[in-house]
C-alpha cells in the first residue's frame, strides 16, 4: 500500500499510505512484542532482567543501523535515478525490506522443521 500510494491521485494516495503504515506499525509491535516474549521465555528465570537489557540493546542497534541504511540507500537512489521520481528512492527501500522479509521467511522453514523433528524424538522438550 506504501509502495502503490505515490501512484495514486488524491485522498486514495493518502487513505493507501495511511493504511499501509499502519499495518507497517502494527506488524512492527506484534514482532516487538513476539521477541521480548519469546526472549523472556528462553531465559532462565533468575535472568529474566539481563535477558531483556540484550534484547532491548540488539533491537535498539538493529533499528539504528537499519533506519540509516534505509535513509542512505533512499538518498542514493533519488539522487542517481532522478527520472523515476521523488517516491522512486522510498519505493527501492520498501521493496528491498519485502525481499529480506521474504528470504528470513524462506530461510526460517527448515529450522522449523529440524525443531519440530528434534521436539518429536524427544532431543527437546517445549517451553
Amino acid at each position: 500500500a506504501v509502495i502503490f500510494a505515490a501512484e495514486l491521485q488524491g485522498t486514495a494516495s493518502v487513505l493507501a499510505f495511511g493504511c499501509g503504515t499502519a499495518l507497517i506499525g502494527f506488524g512492527a509491535g506484534l514482532f516487538g512484542h513476539g521477541t521480548l516474549t519469546a526472549t523472556m521465555n528462553a531465559a532462565p528465570k533468575d535472568q529474566a532482567g539481563l535477558a531483556l537489557g540484550a534484547w532491548g540493546a540488539v533491537q535498539a542497534s538493529a533499528a539504528g543501523v537499519a533506519i540509516a541504511l534505509g535513509g542512505i540507500l533512499r538518498d542514493l537512489v533519488t539522487a542517481f535515478a532522478p527520472q523515476f521520481g521523488p517516491a522512486a528512492g522510498y519505493n527501492f527501500v520498501y521493496c528491498l525490506e519485502l525481499l529480506l522479509l521474504f528470504a528470513t521467511l524462506v530461510t526460517m522453514v527448515p529450522l522449523i522443521r529440524r525443531r519440530d523433528t528434534l521436539l518429536m524424538q524427544g532431543h527437546l522438550t517445549r517451553s
